[in-house]
């Protein structure tokens, strides 16, 4: 109580944080504040009134990157306490823009032209995946990207993909090119037996009917493997 004999409140201990940070992310950019410091700038909008550092610090440790985070599936974001299905949206939302806007870019150009965008985008959007999952980029005769689709998803170590099925939704698309895409969990990306087999037999199939395989690109913890780029095709 105050002399007057009105009630005063303590301000909570994480007001003016919000603030602060919105600021430094205005006046030094993304790369001065801490990936926990980024994921906070999210969770303000999603969470209004509460101190949400320790959420995006949880958030972090549960996953191990931002982009495994991103990655998770709602069922497992929402596994972290305090995360609500509706924070859960949010953060997967946050997630999608940023994968459309960089698939946007690749529809925009031809995808050979820009490779490093290809592999960004790749990474950005299979990196800490849990288990594996096998994807083809569809390409037009002008190399633009038709689609790009997840063909299967398996464990921790296989997701099947077979060859003619692939090249027979290649045409079904009128895709003149494809490339091949899935990631390993382990974070190892090194191309495995089975891999450079199937690799092959894809290529096989191409062959006879006109469709070209560009690559086979493998996602791993820190970065893609190109098999055009190790010899492999």
């Amino acid at each position: 109580m105050t002399a007057e004999g009105t009630s005063t409140k303590t301000a909570p201990h994480h007001a003016g944080h919000r603030d602060r940070l919105r600021q430094r992310f205005v006046d030094a950019g993304p790369e001065a504040l801490a990936d926990y410091e980024l994921l906070e700038l999210v969770l303000f909008r999603s969470i209004p009134r509460r101190d949400v550092k320790p959420l995006a610090k949880a958030l972090l440790a549960q996953f191990g990157s931002l982009s495994a985070m991103a990655n998770a599936s709602l069922r497992q974001l929402c596994e972290v306490k305090g995360i609500s299905e509706r924070v859960a949206i949010d953060l997967k939302a946050v997630q999608a823009l940023c994968q459309r806007g960089m698939k946007r870019e690749l529809e925009d150009k031809p995808i050979l032209s820009s490779w490093s965008a290809v592999m960004e985008y790749v990474h950005h959007a299979m990196h800490g995946l849990k288990h594996e999952q096998f994807r083809v980029l569809y390409l037009n005769k002008h190399h633009r990207l038709i689609a790009d689709q997840i063909e299967s998803e398996g464990t921790i170590d296989r997701a099947p993909a077979y060859p003619r099925e692939i090249i027979r939704k290649a045409l079904d698309r009128g895709a003149t090119a494809i490339v091949l895409v899935h990631n390993h969990p382990s974070g190892d990306p090194t191309p495995s037996p089975a891999d450079i087999t199937l690799t092959e037999n894809v290529v096989i199939a191409g062959q006879a009917l006109g469709i070209k395989v560009h690559d086979h690109l493998i996602v791993g913890a820190d970065g893609v493997i190109s098999f055009k780029a190790q010899g492999l095709m």
